[in-house]
């Protein structure tokens, strides 16, 4: 079977359209087309029924994308296991990484290419949910996220920085009253504004006003750090910052801060990956340097 014909279909299936599938494969429709075709000669039975614009399987075609998948996935793990022979002289790595947390690992990112030049690193961002699903799945090796992690993914962890939040918001909020730390309870009736629900951060926020009995009132939601302080500016509602994020921030005479009173409930920045699937020497390579570097970094 040929392999190349085999990845085009499972993309077709996957995007639902030859189009789209080309797109990703970067070849032409026609060729996406002439592979599938090839595919279900050689089979010799239609894998896709073609109703107009919709693609549907048929009872082998389910068959030929489910296990196909399972072959494409050893075959990219025999390719990255031989390329191990060559001691990390080349080969590629991606990492999940969500958007707030990339801020901590500019230095990993230098003393991993110092190292390993030869291999080439990409950063693939997404929310910390996502990333532990791709992780959990095969999509991704490594990844980073807040912990505690999902359940039932098989994920291991490393956490290599357990960081306060803070609240930040209108100067008039009733917490901002008092000088002290801010608890949950003083958060019940405030308008939050806080991340969109794919983020860790959110999950965790919302799992900590579970245990203290109350659901958060959601004022507007964002994926984007840096909006969520303006919109507090604005006067909109408050958000919840981890504390590494504020020196970065720009804040205006209009907003207050002040640390969550709850200890037990903080930024735990960790690494994952798959606690029951291969894993390169390229990613526990950058295991090694995450270890070196962001353990010793200096806590806020």
């Amino acid at each position: 079977m040929d392999l190349r014909a085999l990845r085009y279909f499972i993309e077709t299936v996957r995007h639902n359209s030859f189009t789209q599938a080309a797109d990703a494969l970067h070849v032409t429709q026609s060729t996406v087309s002439k592979m599938v075709r090839q595919l279900e000669d050689e089979i010799g039975q239609p894998l896709l029924i073609r109703d107009g614009r919709q693609l549907r399987l048929t009872d082998v075609g389910r068959v030929v994308f489910e296990r196909g998948q399972e072959t494409l996935d050893g075959v990219r793990r025999l390719s990255r296991e031989v390329a191990d022979l060559t001691e990390l002289a080349r080969g590629e790595l991606t990492v999940g990484m969500p958007p707030m947390v990339n801020q901590l690992f500019p230095p990993v990112v230098k003393h991993f290419r110092e190292r390993h030049p030869g291999i080439r690193l990409t950063l693939q961002e997404a929310g910390g949910q996502l990333i532990e699903q791709r992780v959990a799945n095969g999509e991704l090796e490594v990844g980073a996220t807040l912990l505690p992690v999902a359940p039932g993914l098989g994920l291991a962890t490393r956490s290599f920085g357990r960081y306060p939040l803070l609240v930040i918001g209108p100067r008039h909020a009733a917490w901002a009253q008092g000088p002290g730390p801010v608890s949950l309870a003083a958060l019940r009736d405030e308008a939050l504004i806080l991340l969109e629900d794919d983020f860790s951060l959110t999950r965790r926020i919302r799992e900590a006003f579970g245990d203290a009995h109350f659901a958060p009132r959601i004022a507007a939601r964002s994926g984007q750090w840096d909006f969520l302080v303006a919109m507090a500016a604005a006067g909109l509602g408050s958000t919840l910052m981890p504390a590494p994020l504020l020196a970065r921030l720009n804040l205006g005479p209009e907003l207050a801060v002040r640390p969550l009173a709850d200890p037990a409930f903080a930024w735990d920045v960790a690494l994952v990956w798959s606690a029951e699937r291969y894993m390169s020497h390229a990613a526990r390579a950058w295991l090694k340097v995450c270890e070196a570097v962001l353990v010793a970094q200096p806590r806020p």
